[in-house]
């Protein structure tokens, strides 16, 4: 029987047919077949007739059968009855027959397809079995070419990407393996500038309309296309990395994806606030370093190392991944000496990390892989080329073992005295740092903090907390970052000291590392509102600069708008067809897609947008809740 919710799927769809439908193999006649054994028959020859016909409601079906597969993709009566065959030569026909994509609204087609590929592949093995026996994986091979354009890549790569994951259809898309990795590794590279030079950086009269209508579904306004095409670009760039991620996993082709120039950009590719559940670059580094051919070509990349150690010290929601990462890589004998001189400076830091998200003890982890052998360098029989990496090492040594050993030994008498002399020193270091003398001020902290007992953990957090603030005032970024982010190993992941992240989001914005500014400018206003318990809480003006400043130097176009006048020339004539010699103009496509059928995408006239002299690239996420305060996150505790 006909499920409810495909039969809402299609009541708006199936409304524009004539009452009296004279074709047999009309889809929407056939969804509302009452015999079930006579439906399904006639499903059956409607996908086996659907690639053979010319009909203009070849885009409205697949929009219906688009619509059930996003709502329903584990129901198993499409895959059933052949929609992957379907799917599959509609999409080869496509490639084939540029005469048929660009006639009435085929250019739509393509993209309908490989997108209900994707979607009943996503969950079910069996479903992706079937996909792979109905021939899919070449047609989507081609559009991962790049054949028609980006907007088709991603689906496609969504679609290689589920079929790739299932074990049992791993080994169909890996009889393509080189072309498959290669391909995917130059759509993360350069999907960024495509999509900005294709979409984003072109007029928006000169946009290829079809890109429009799919982004918005014919509703929405510039500003709104805008953001979706991010999203979009930012998915195509996730999607195409955890395709690589499904052979890297398998420890396939590692010596192809351990390109060193590819490694230098993976570091920094990141879903970005659009699309924050995909790990992005650190996800797929995380599995390299699971083999000894990943670890030793991530050790020899300086930039992914200093990645990973930027990543570990910041708010950044894989934190734990990076940390990981680093840690593989010191206890591999043959790439711990390679990478420790950066690493340990970063990991001594977290030491007292005693639980991220739902890991336990993280801290004492890091300081075993860091002292595994310090006993070497103590007593001289090994010396690192790193003095400050070196000092790192004997500092977590004192403190992690000597000092505690020591503490052990200490009567209650000896500890309350060291709490008098550490508060003491601490009111010193306020009244130095408010008359100005900022360094007098930072030894008096130093001082507290040499004295103050392990035990007494809020106390250190606001010592540490100060002291990065007078290091913030002498223009010490990388000792700020230092003692944030000791503050914070010693609060509470759900509590964490609101200060420090403000402080070390300073910090970073001085080093011009704008993602980890703002992950914890963002973890900073979170805990604020949260604090306040108030629907009226504001976020201070200072901050919402802060966030402003990091969201347009974060924006997923930034690096390529830069250079947009370099490539004015080419953004004002883009491409549909991206290779091969039948390529076809905008003017063409948008000559053939004047009229849209009732029920599609559109009815009449395009919508209006703004007439603004530019697209508009950014909004500020906090400017329509922000104030100008007097709230100075500098005071001292």
């Amino acid at each position: 029987m006909e499920s409810q919710s495909q039969k809402k799927s299609l009541d708006r769809i199936s409304s524009v047919q004539e009452p009296a439908c004279t074709n047999p193999s009309c889809f929407f006649c056939t969804m509302n077949e009452q015999d079930p054994s006579l439906r399904k028959a006639k499903l059956a020859r409607c996908f086996k007739e659907m690639p053979l016909r010319d009909d203009q409601e070849h885009v409205l079906v697949l929009r219906g059968i688009w619509n059930i597969a996003m709502t329903q993709p584990d129901d198993p009566e499409f895959p059933s009855l052949g929609v992957f065959d379907c799917m599959g030569k509609l999409i080869q026909r496509a490639v084939n027959d540029k005469e048929w994509l660009l006639r009435d609204q085929n250019i739509y087609i393509p993209y309908y397809a490989a997108h209900i590929i994707g979607s009943y592949t996503m969950n079910k093995v069996q479903f992706a079995e079937k996909a792979v026996k109905s021939n899919v994986v070449l047609p989507l091979i081609e559009l991962l070419r790049g054949k028609i354009s980006w907007v088709e890549q991603r689906v496609a790569v969504r679609s290689l990407g589920h079929l790739a994951s299932h074990a049992r259809t791993f080994e169909a898309i890996a009889e393509h393996e080189v072309e498959i990795i290669k391909l995917a590794m130059e759509i993360a590279c350069n999907c960024i500038k495509t999509v900005y030079r294709r979409f984003i950086g072109v007029k928006d009269s000169k946009r290829v309309k079809y890109h429009s209508d799919l982004l918005t579904t014919g509703l929405g306004d510039l500003e709104i296309e805008n953001r979706k095409a991010e999203e979009w670009a930012s998915q195509l760039q996730c999607w195409s990395l955890h395709l690589l991620n499904c052979f890297a996993c398998k420890g396939r082709s590692l010596n192809l994806i351990c390109n060193k120039h590819f490694l230098k950009e993976l570091g920094g590719m990141w879903g970005g606030l659009a699309n924050c559940a995909s790990p992005g670059g650190i996800g797929c580094i995380r599995t390299l370093c699971n083999f000894k051919t990943g670890r030793e070509s991530l050790a020899n990349s300086k930039e992914v190392i200093e990645i990973l150690c930027n990543i570990s010290r910041s708010s950044d929601d894989w934190q734990c991944m990076a940390i990981d990462c680093l840690l593989l890589l010191l206890k591999d004998t043959d790439t711990r000496y390679i990478v420790i001189n950066t690493a340990a400076l970063s990991l001594a830091d977290l030491v007292e990390l005693r639980s991220l998200n739902e890991r336990k003890k993280v801290g004492e982890a890091i300081t075993q892989a860091l002292l595994q052998d310090y006993h070497k360098i103590k007593y001289g029989d090994l010396k690192l080329s790193s003095q400050d990496a070196e000092r790192a090492l004997k500092e977590t040594w004192d403190l992690m073992v000597e000092r505690r050993k020591r503490e052990e030994l200490m009567s209650e008498e000896e500890l309350k005295e060291r709490k008098n002399l550490v508060g003491m020193l601490k009111q010193e270091g306020n009244k130095k740092f408010w008359s100005g003398h900022i360094e007098k001020a930072v030894t008096r902290y130093t001082k507290a903090l040499d004295l103050c007992p392990s035990k007494m953990r809020k106390e250190r957090i606001v010592l540490y907390s100060n002291r990065a603030q007078g290091y913030l005032l002498l223009n010490n970024p990388e000792a700020v970052i230092s003692d944030t982010t000791r503050a914070l190993c010693l609060s509470t992941t759900a509590n964490p000291h609101r200060k420090s992240l403000w402080r070390r989001a300073q910090a970073y914005d001085m080093k011009g590392l704008a993602k980890e500014s703002l992950m914890d400018c963002l973890m900073f206003i979170h805990g604020r509102m949260k604090a306040e318990k108030t629907k009226n809480a504001k976020i201070p003006y200072f901050a919402t600069r802060m966030i402003h400043k990091q969201m347009n130097a974060t924006w997923l176009f930034a690096t390529v708008a830069k250079s947009k006048d370099k490539y004015e020339a080419e953004v004002e004539k883009p491409k549909v067809l991206e290779h091969g010699e039948d390529q076809c103009q905008v003017t063409e496509i948008k000559e053939r897609n004047d009229s849209v059928p009732d029920g599609s995408f559109m009815e009449g006239e395009r919508r209006s947008r703004s007439k603004q002299g530019r697209p508009r690239q950014r909004k500020d996420a906090a400017g329509h809740c922000c104030r100008i305060g007097s709230s100075r996150c500098s005071e001292m505790c």
